[in-house]
């Protein structure tokens, strides 16, 4: 696989720093985005906003917390199932939660995992190392279109 893009849905600045550096450990990915709130996810992957005009080839995987500024990570969730553009992407939350409604509610719009977050850095650094092998290694997924067509 030659994209192996992720969006890292994250705006608690010090999950982001351990994150971008477990993953970078691992060589996990070619490019990592990451967006702080759920508006800047939406932007990024609809290729609006502040990211219009990018080049709107979709990551292979997005990486979401579910406590977000501006637009929460459940809603994020929905409106990626809810367009033609994203409804396949592989969404993996990667939260703090442990509550059994956000485990169930994630699951019923259509997440593809749902990963509590450790907090010590050597199993959060293993956890995303299985997280990246599998999704981005193993796991086959259909051709998804552009954001802009």
């Amino acid at each position: 696989m030659t994209n192996r893009h992720i969006l890292l849905v994250e705006d608690n600045p010090d999950d982001e720093v351990l994150t971008l550096r477990a993953l970078r450990k691992h060589n996990i990915a070619s490019e990592i985005t990451v967006a702080r709130d759920g508006v800047e996810a939406l932007d990024f992957l609809f290729g609006t906003d502040t990211h219009g005009g990018r080049d709107t080839t979709m990551p292979c995987l997005v990486l979401l917390d579910l406590k977000l500024p501006k637009v929460d990570g459940l809603e994020v969730l929905r409106r990626i199932r809810s367009d033609e553009r994203t409804k396949l992407l592989p969404v993996v939350v990667f939260t703090s939660s442990n509550e059994e409604q956000d485990i169930l509610e994630c699951h019923t719009l259509g997440a593809n995992s749902y990963i509590r977050k450790p907090v010590d850095f050597n199993h959060l650094s293993e956890a995303l190392r299985l997280i990246g092998t599998y999704w981005l290694t193993m796991n086959l997924t259909p051709k998804l279109s552009n954001a802009a067509r």
